[in-house]
């Protein structure tokens, strides 16, 4: 009955090393995967800020004037070459 007993009782210690190895084994690779998908964040935010940056940088009215007069060719609007139009036809 004894040695029975101690056969039982070192096979739950066996199971018992093997599922604290198992789960230190998961721990780690989840700590490893949490790690990754936190250095990706950290990257999605630096490109986000620059993306952001990069944005009001190309939304300025300047900037948007200076392209339309070098690349378009076009002027501001003066009054001598405003025309109106009205509702009569002349």
């Amino acid at each position: 009955m004894s040695g029975r007993v101690a056969s039982v009782l070192t096979g739950v210690l066996i199971l018992c090393a093997l599922s604290l190895v198992t789960a230190q084994y998961e721990s780690r690779r989840l700590f490893i995967e949490l790690e990754r998908a936190q250095a990706a964040a950290r990257q999605l935010d630096i490109e986000w800020a620059q993306l952001q940056l990069e944005q009001s940088t190309l939304g300025k009215s300047s900037r948007i004037e200076a392209n339309a007069r070098r690349d378009l060719g076009m002027v501001p609007v003066t009054p001598a070459r405003t025309q109106y139009l009205t509702l009569g036809g002349k």
